[in-house]
């Protein structure tokens, strides 16, 4: 079956100012929605001048790429919460990553995506493609000793009772006919980096090993629901994403073997933007029967790629994996949360046209 989708993204776009002022204010709910609506009209267009033959909404309805979850299911307190140093480079100053904690038994409310698909199946001009975040999130960020413990014995436990909810959802969307669903950014990044491995020893009292087999198989849940003929499931393999921040380094060399022989997604969406990536060497450990999308251009800087660059690096990762398998994206989103990665809007469209131009120069 022929590779669909060779100029591909992540799916989060810069929200413009006028919405991100609209919320700061308070503005009503319905004019914020006309405002939603606008903007998410002009973006879809954007994509469809540019090339793209994949579309999303940008996430313009979302705080942050998880908060589809956080606002459709009850149990979340936000007045209490888990905070620490999130970035993890020595050059930018620290960006503290603060999100609510789970007090009671998770209870959904309504669909993770009632607010955007609807509006998105009614006006996007071709396939569509909905980000879901992993439910391995969530265990990480918003368990907290003496309070979530009271109603979840342990994190294993909440990722279980997240992973119930997250699998009604996606089975729906593909019952819906969405074309394309994308898991984002489960955990693994953890287990490439010396110091989260520390982590999860010292603060989550888990073996590693054993963390990462259980995150495997949830996420696994998750997809196995959604599995249905013709419809592409992807996850995103993401090394943190917040204001240009990150979190996470190393190469995908310690988990490739048990990832992308275990992981039943279509796609591996893979972050390759930066020497914090690691060689391609880990790609020969792909089934040759997946598709790896080249996460080639970054998000999180305003300079612009060069394209001989691009086609270069391309070919050095199909020394290890079939060029015919591959596509192109950029590494990340470029808001996965409403503030934004640190760049402007015209800098952003003009990474996704070189996507789709230099994916056009290397299959055509």
């Amino acid at each position: 079956m022929p590779v669909e989708f060779r100029a591909d993204h992540v799916g989060s776009f810069l929200r413009p100012a006028e919405l991100l002022a609209a919320r700061a204010k308070g503005t009503d709910p319905e004019r914020l929605r006309d405002l939603e609506d606008q903007h998410i009209l002009r973006i879809l267009e954007k994509q469809k001048e540019i090339g793209f033959e994949i579309f999303t909404d940008g996430e313009l309805r979302r705080r942050n790429f998880m908060s589809n979850f956080t606002d459709a299911v009850e149990g979340f307190d936000f007045n209490a919460s888990v905070s620490r140093d999130w970035d993890a480079s020595e050059e930018k100053p620290k960006a503290a990553a603060v999100m609510g904690i789970v007090s009671r038994r998770l209870h959904p409310t309504r669909s993770l995506t009632a607010s955007e698909f609807p509006f998105l199946k009614a006006h996007s001009p071709g396939a569509i493609k909905m980000m879901l975040p992993s439910a391995t999130q969530f265990p990480a960020i918003c368990f907290k000793r003496g309070v979530t413990d009271r109603v979840y014995k342990d994190r294993s436990a909440l990722l279980w009772d997240i992973v119930e909810i997250m699998k009604k959802d996606i089975a729906a969307l593909a019952a819906a006919g969405v074309k394309y669903i994308q898991i984002d950014a489960p955990r693994y990044s953890y287990y490439l980096d010396p110091k989260w491995r520390e982590w999860i020893r010292t603060e989550v009292k888990m073996d590693p090993e054993s963390a990462l087999d259980e995150a495997i198989q949830a996420d696994n849940a998750c997809l196995q629901a959604a599995r249905q003929p013709g419809i592409i499931l992807a996850i995103h393999l993401c090394r943190g994403n917040n204001r240009s921040h990150w979190y996470a380094s190393g190469g995908y060399d310690p988990i490739a073997e048990k990832l992308f022989g275990a992981l039943e997604a279509d796609r591996f969406v893979l972050e390759y933007e930066d020497e914090r990536s690691g060689s391609f060497e880990p790609l020969r450990l792909v089934p040759k029967n997946k598709v790896v999308v080249l996460g080639l251009v970054s998000s999180k800087v305003p300079q612009l790629e060069n394209s001989d660059v691009l086609v270069r690096r391309i070919h050095e990762a199909a020394k290890h994996f079939p060029l015919g398998n591959m596509a192109l994206s950029p590494q990340c989103g470029f808001a996965s949360t409403m503030e934004g990665n640190l760049i402007s809007e015209e800098e952003q469209w003009a990474k996704m046209r070189l996507v789709v131009d230099t994916a056009r120069r290397v299959w055509g």
